[in-house]
């Protein structure tokens, strides 16, 4: 049977399909026994999931101009020396 160490180190191949049938039953079977990895590879497939949907498309990734403007207007204010 697979240790807590291997499943950590093999979760991701077995999320992503890439285990032979053997080690993929013996995989689950550390599952059943034990919830703690149960709960690890739960937790990671659900943040892969979340990474795959959540990438911003190349319109959202592009700088905001208005944005940039007040960042250029705050450091230019900054830099003013006060006047007294």
């Amino acid at each position: 049977m697979l240790t807590c160490r291997e499943l950590n180190e093999k979760a991701t191949d077995y999320l992503e399909g890439q285990m032979s049938l053997r080690q993929r039953a013996g995989f689950k079977l550390h599952l059943l026994m034990c919830s703690k990895c149960g709960t690890y590879v739960d937790q990671l497939a659900k943040t892969i999931a979340l990474l795959r949907v959540g990438r911003p498309t190349q319109d959202e990734a592009a700088p905001d101009d208005k944005l940039i403007e007040a960042f250029r207007a705050t450091a230019a204010n900054s830099e003013k020396p006060n006047a007294r």
